[in-house]
């Protein structure tokens, strides 16, 4: 009996507080339902919270490339600004700015000097001097590469032609620049080959293909708008892409060639 009645007690305590909530905490099914108030209150909530999130990153996307830009921006003015403002804080000449000016007029000079004959002499002789010297001419090879191929001067540039080649599957296609041509002999006939350089790193790393002239598709895209899809990593893609005729590669090329290759 002593055993019953110990099995069958509960605590005082427990039970005013079962009788002052009207449940059982572990009994979930005797627990009242919740009120539409506090329902209605936890949806408000819940479509706050992801309003001012979804608002918040908008923000951020929207302020993230002004931050960049005027970061970079401003960046680029200090360092251009630091090449010449020591020369005029000598001189007692304290204006911001006045470097970054003159440096751009420094460097338009240059470009108007290395136009002429005199200045491609002297480019040519100190270019001389920079190809022997051990390292720093494999950096000065590659960096003029780069620069040749966005180069105002549609002659010299490395880039010829933007290319779109079948790499690497069937069916799949993969941006390029043709840099020169080959012709290679065979028994059965000479075929013209082309080498597309496909960058795999931005445009200083890549991968060297040579294709046939016939399977290389020309898209009606300059350098410069290959090269921006290219380091954008495909964003600043048109919508619509058509390969140009052959009249239009010889015209924006600035060549001639025999009308039968035309037709």
């Amino acid at each position: 009996m002593a055993e019953e009645k110990d099995a069958t007690s509960v605590p005082l305590s427990q039970g005013i507080r079962e009788d002052e909530e009207g449940r059982d905490p572990e009994d979930p099914l005797k627990s009242p339902p919740t009120s539409p108030d506090s329902s209605t209150r936890r949806a408000c909530c819940f479509v706050l919270q992801s309003w001012v999130s979804k608002k918040f990153m908008t923000g951020c996307v929207v302020l993230f490339p002004v931050a960049v830009t005027f970061f970079v921006t401003w960046w680029f003015i200090q360092f251009v600004d630091g090449f010449f403002s020591p020369l005029y804080a000598q001189l007692g000449i304290d204006i911001f700015g006045l470097g970054f000016v003159t440096s751009l007029l420094f460097v338009f000079l240059v470009g108007v000097f290395v136009s002429s004959w005199l200045g491609a002499t002297v480019f040519w002789i100190g270019e001389w001097f920079i190809k022997r010297m051990p390292f720093v001419r494999h950096l000065y090879s590659a960096s003029k590469q780069i620069s040749s191929a966005i180069s105002p001067d549609q002659n010299n540039t490395a880039f010829k032609e933007v290319a779109i080649i079948r790499h690497p599957r069937v069916g799949e296609y993969a941006f390029g620049f043709i840099t020169s041509s080959v012709l290679l002999q065979r028994d059965d006939g000479d075929e013209e080959l082309c080498s597309v350089f496909v960058p795999t790193n931005h445009l200083y790393i890549g991968d060297i293909f040579l294709v046939n002239s016939k399977d290389i598709i020309r898209p009606n895209l300059s350098i410069r708008e290959g090269i921006e899809i290219i380091v954008s990593g495909g964003m600043t893609m048109p919508q619509r892409i058509t390969p140009i005729s052959p009249i239009e590669r010889v015209a924006r090329q600035g060549e001639r060639i025999p009308l039968t290759r035309l037709v």
